[in-house]
């Protein structure tokens, strides 16, 4: 009798009442996740060791991971490379105010298509899923030609005109997001709202919005990291007019043998992934601060159903 219950005991640990209450369960789902994080966490590791390696490092066979001593000349090299303080304040002026900007304007426009009906509400609701069907590079010419005859080339105002008007990179995808989510508030609350009184500007920015900070934290990180990273536009509209740290990091070499001339041989691995961590290290900051309003807006707008 007590085998049986012991048997019972250890089979109640490993497996649980059901399987997910069980031990084994818990570890293959934490080796699983762990598994995916490494995926996530390695390439950073790897660019922040042999960002401190110095090239004797980089060339012993015995050093693998950690360097032998902290060796920041990499990273100060290329800060100097990338002129970084002046490059970065170029990157974040032609990619926090558009981001800004198409956050507002999406949500502007998401909120009209779940809280309003007019007419051709679903063509144009159609249109705007097209934006994001179609690939940029159909219409890059004829936005060229019509930016061009604005004057518009080699100028800030090529970014921040489409995402003033909606049509920023990828502002359908924030369209959408916002559409979502405001179809799950209640339109009770807009119609207890409109008995007080309440206009519907009124009502957006006093009821709508404050509810939905979430998604608009999730839309502005999105459009921020898509923005940062972005260099056909950037390099296509704006010329050389504003060096952002992407298309500086496409002529580092170049830039290098300018600030070092006759010392290209110098230019190794640990010097290249200083300048890529140099170039992440806003977005890391970034995510950071706003993480946890970041995992609540995908949870509740990105990933959970509502009203059509």
């Amino acid at each position: 009798m007590s085998q049986l219950k012991n048997k019972y005991k250890l089979k109640k640990a490993l497996f649980g009442m059901n399987i997910q209450d069980g031990l084994l369960f818990k570890m293959a789902l934490y080796l699983m996740l762990i598994g995916i994080g490494f995926v996530y966490v390695y390439p950073l590791l790897y660019m922040l060791s042999v960002a401190l390696q110095d090239l004797s490092d980089l060339l012993s066979p015995s050093v693998f991971y950690i360097p032998t001593k902290l060796y920041l000349d990499n990273i100060q090299t290329s800060f100097q490379v990338l002129n970084y303080i002046p490059t970065l304040l170029s990157s974040l002026s032609v990619t926090l105010l558009p981001a800004i900007l198409q956050t507002l304007v999406a949500s502007l426009i998401g909120y009209g298509f779940a809280r309003f009906q007019f007419p051709f509400k679903k063509l144009l609701m159609s249109i705007v899923i097209l934006t994001y069907i179609i690939p940029p590079q159909v219409v890059m010419i004829p936005r060229f030609v019509l930016f061009n005859d604005l004057g518009f080339i080699e100028s800030i105002l090529s970014i921040i005109v489409p995402a003033t008007l909606g049509q920023g990179l990828y502002s359908a995808v924030f369209i959408l997001i916002f559409y979502q989510f405001y179809k799950m508030i209640p339109k009770a609350l807009d119609e207890a709202a409109q008995l007080d009184g309440a206009s519907p500007i009124y009502i957006y920015f006093h009821i709508a919005v404050p509810l939905s900070l979430p998604s608009f934290v999730t839309s502005f990180l999105f459009s921020f990291v898509w923005y940062w990273n972005e260099t056909y536009t950037s390099s296509l509209f704006l010329g050389s007019n504003f060096q952002t740290l992407q298309l500086k990091l496409l002529s580092f070499v170049s830039s290098y043998q300018d600030l070092f001339p006759g010392q290209a041989a110098l230019i190794h691995e640990g010097v290249r992934m200083a300048a890529t961590l140099l170039i992440i290290l806003p977005m890391l900051i970034v995510y950071m601060v706003m993480q946890k309003l970041f995992i609540q807006g995908i949870d509740q707008s990105g990933l959970t159903g509502g009203e059509a």
